[in-house]
């Protein structure tokens, strides 16, 4: 991720559910049926899906590495008695379990090299290779929300800006590409460069920022932790209400950055709506 820096002011914005309006979509159309289909679990279809939608857009797992996501959801089926079925082998996890808490990257390279090993890796990569080409052939590009790209191009007037996600690269050039946002910032960072903390701290390094002139725009638990990790401040984009949140940046929350008013009260105030939303209790709670 290398760019060269204009401005004394840096913007890590996420993609999935936050510029664009496309995380239900590749969730309930993309990434569980495969789940479904790969580890044979149709007779308890009702029960992955409520566990999974919960894990991904209504927890505080929402916009996690998707294959945290996925071990995460594998633990809950198994908690939770109405998901046990006796036409049902529920899936293996101790392999993908070691893999996730090992230290090792969660990306696609690197689970290639332990999935020579495992077969229950294998079947996790295979799952993983066929949601990207899934989305990649079925889903359209989706379009941002509205007053994101309005928002987007002022920002861009007056600070850097990178995209920061667990997304794999190639998926967010072509989205980013398609909706015509790709020139209103200057780098993208997908899965491939690690971790939300370790991609903004190397778009920091680009420049001598401080990190009250930077801000993480982002819809999940995960683009919080980020900035509370890097000491920078945080805008949230709340699920459900993202057309409002858009619109607050713009008409207010943008100048109290740049005029360095933001952090402090407006900013707490805008994590505490946050994260009263994504504290829905679970499906089997």
């Amino acid at each position: 991720m290398l760019f060269k820096p204009r401005h004394d002011f840096l913007i890590g914005i996420d993609s999935d559910g936050c510029v664009f309006d496309s995380m239900e979509a590749k969730q309930t159309l993309h990434f569980h049926p495969l789940i479904i289909r790969h580890w044979g679990l149709k007779p308890i279809e009702p029960e992955l899906r409520a566990v999974a939608e919960y894990v991904n857009l209504r927890s505080p797992w929402r916009g996690s590495n998707r294959f945290l996501a996925l071990l995460k959801t594998f633990e809950f089926l198994d908690q939770w008695e109405e998901a046990h079925h006796p036409l049902v082998s529920l899936p293996d996890y101790k392999d993908l379990c070691e893999w996730i808490h090992s230290g090792d990257t969660l990306n696609h390279d690197a689970l290639a090299v332990r999935a020579k090993d495992s077969p229950e890796l294998k079947r996790v990569l295979e799952w993983s290779n066929d949601v990207n080409r899934d989305i990649a052939e079925n889903l359209p590009p989706p379009p941002p929300f509205d007053g994101a790209a309005d928002t987007l191009s002022l920002l861009h007037a007056r600070a850097d800006a990178v995209v920061i996600s667990l997304t794999p690269l190639e998926a967010l050039l072509r989205e980013w590409k398609a909706s015509g946002l790709r020139y209103d910032v200057d780098a993208i960072a997908g899965q491939e460069w690690g971790t939300k903390p370790e991609q903004i701290r190397l778009a920091m390094s680009q420049g001598t920022y401080n990190p009250d002139h930077v801000l993480i725009i982002g819809d999940a638990p995960g683009d919080l932790k980020a900035a509370k990790e890097t000491g920078v401040a945080f805008f949230p984009i709340i699920p459900g209400r993202e057309v409002q949140c858009w619109r607050q940046l713009l008409s207010e929350d943008m100048d109290l950055f740049f005029s360095g008013k933001y952090r402090g009260k407006p900013e707490l105030d805008r994590i505490g709506d946050f994260e009263a939303v994504l504290n829905e209790p679970p499906p089997w709670a």
